[in-house]
């Protein structure tokens, strides 16, 4: 939002403070924004940046902003104990559904968290684990058990704040809430109550392959940095503790430091229209804290060319201009504008919201009003 503020109003100087939290996920948006903003700061001396994460690269940031001071908040984490498995998992998803019925059947009361990475893991998880609970009869507590990722409509996402379920009978064992997640629970919100974390150090990782252009997602191990954060969501209400699904060895030599900057494992057909966008002409000489690959910026720029995007002097195009408005993949953007050509605005409209994932439908579905006959740019 802040990126698409900055189209309209470069300075950002309706702002006197900008905060960019969580910075070490290294999100496409906040590492554009990254420069952004340093060019910002050398004609605004009164813009106030801070940068902020539990687990930075300290020395990098600094270096990059200029030398800016550094600040060490201490934590107010409970403490919470890690343990590892002696050997590797061969199948981390059946290791985690043992380990969440080891919890319930042996430690005290406490809700568990576990991180899978997707939908299609998460919702067969919350079978199998209520499955297996279920078959152990009275001798343990009831269980709610409740998924979370990001396409799940948001009153079933309210879901995970409710509290555990009440004991069977008066003097029972008590009741857990069992959250399954993707990795939006690292850090986008906090759940009272979660004493265990259960974490098999993978997550879905967008991998982009410039040569024949195609952009997936892949199941990839996680950062240090995201088993840290994993780990302090069982400590933010009493002492926890979390369950690593991976030997000690393997976190100490195997996991990087840090997550992989997502600009350069991704499609910059986007970023490349935003900047030009936002008058930035010279890319290969913007000043990214992670410079992508030569041949992935040249791979945005022909297919924006080839879009009608960007002329043949790499110059934003009246259309260009246009697309750049959208939240959208270009190829998407270019799809929408055209769509009046050909009749089918609404149709166009549809696919490309379901495509896109976006939850600006309402936004998108103005677009509805354009009449069928409209000339196309």
């Amino acid at each position: 939002m802040l990126l698409r503020e900055a189209m309209t109003d470069p300075l950002l100087e309706r702002y006197k403070v900008i905060i960019l939290d969580e910075a070490h996920e290294r999100t496409l948006a906040t590492d554009v924004l990254f420069g952004l903003l340093k060019e910002v700061l050398k004609n605004r001396p009164d813009l106030k940046l801070v940068v902020m994460s539990a687990t930075l690269e300290a020395e990098k940031f600094q270096g990059y902003f200029f030398g800016a001071p550094l600040m060490k908040v201490p934590g107010r984490l409970h403490p919470v104990e890690i343990f590892y498995t002696q050997d590797p998992e061969r199948d981390y998803l059946e290791a985690g559904i043992r380990t969440v019925v080891q919890i319930h059947m042996c430690e005290p009361p406490g809700d568990i968290l576990v991180f899978l990475t997707g939908e299609e893991e998460i919702e067969d998880a919350c079978r199998k684990i209520t499955k297996e609970i279920s078959n152990l009869g009275d001798q343990v507590g009831p269980v709610k058990v409740v998924p979370l990722y990001s396409t799940l409509p948001p009153a079933m996402q309210q879901r995970i704040f409710e509290p555990p379920p009440p004991p069977l009978k008066e003097g029972g064992p008590p009741g857990r809430k069992i959250v399954v997640s993707t990795n939006i629970a690292e850090t986008s919100l906090t759940i009272d109550g979660i004493v265990y974390v259960i974490d098999p150090g993978f997550a879905k990782q967008k991998v982009y392959n410039p040569r024949v252009r195609v952009e997936s997602l892949l199941v990839s191990p996680i950062s240090k940095a995201s088993a840290h954060q994993r780990s302090g969501r069982a400590g933010r209400t009493q002492p926890g503790k979390c369950f690593r699904l991976y030997t000690e060895r393997s976190f100490n030599n195997d996991l990087q430091p840090q997550t992989y900057p997502e600009i350069l494992r991704s499609n910059l057909a986007n970023t490349v229209l935003t900047l030009k966008k936002l008058g930035i002409d010279d890319l290969v000489h913007f000043d990214f804290m992670d410079p992508p690959a030569p041949e992935t910026l040249m791979r945005a720029l022909e297919v924006l060319n080839y879009l009608g995007a960007l002329d043949d002097d790499g110059n934003l195009t009246k259309l260009g201009e246009i697309m750049s408005e959208f939240p959208l993949d270009p190829q998407m953007s270019k799809m929408l504008v055209v769509s009046p050509e050909f009749n089918c605005s609404n149709e166009i409209l549809s696919v490309s919201a379901m495509l896109s994932g976006i939850l600006l439908f309402n936004y998108l579905f103005s677009l509805s009003s354009i009449p069928h006959n409209a000339k196309a740019m």
